[in-house]
């Protein structure tokens, strides 16, 4: 692992002590998940916990979300009520970011994503996270887009408004201050 990629001690216990203390503050989040078992899988994965921090320093509030038996992985999600202010006014991808040519975002939804070793929300986890709480009431998270629709030069993002999912689209490289990204890390 990358050293700048890596916790100090005192970073790992503090940031261990934030996840806990949400995890027991939202149990409605993940009924039946034991603590303990989450943090011996993070103990044990210092890079997931080094995504984890990136998460928690730009504002996204990760928590545990699942666990899927099949992989044996605990399933975290960007919990904060709206869009993480630390990954906002981003255009989707790369591509994106490069077509532009005047007033570029400091960066895109898809390579913050990456640096920080997280993928984008898809559509249908937006909608599960929306069943444990409301999200994105006064801002909008762009949301992994299928191939189909990027070749074409479009990007995808949701919201929630009028106790309803909304998915819009937009160009790639449309950027708004209210519109972010939401993450998803499996440890």
């Amino acid at each position: 692992m990358n050293k700048k990629n890596k916790l100090t001690a005192d970073q790992r216990e503090e940031l261990l002590h934030k996840l806990k203390t949400r995890f027991e503050k939202n149990t409605n989040r993940h009924k039946g998940i034991d603590w303990v078992k989450v943090q011996t899988k993070l103990e044990a994965k210092p890079e997931k916990l080094w995504s984890l921090n990136a998460m928690e320093e730009t504002g996204g509030e990760p928590d545990v979300v699942g666990y899927d038996k099949k992989t044996d992985e605990y399933i975290f999600y960007d919990c904060a009520v709206e869009s993480p202010k630390g990954r906002r006014s981003y255009c989707y991808d790369h591509e994106a970011l490069e077509k532009r040519k005047e007033h570029k975002p400091a960066d895109s939804a898809i390579n913050c994503a990456e640096e920080m070793g997280i993928e984008l929300l898809t559509e249908q986890q937006y909608r599960e996270l929306q069943t444990l709480g409301e999200f994105d009431a006064k801002t909008s998270s762009w949301v992994k887009t299928p191939a189909a629709i990027r070749k074409l030069g479009g990007a995808l993002f949701c919201d929630f408004r009028f106790d309803t999912v909304f998915v819009y689209h937009n160009g790639a490289e449309s950027y708004y201050a209210a519109r972010g990204f939401r993450g998803v890390l499996r440890v």
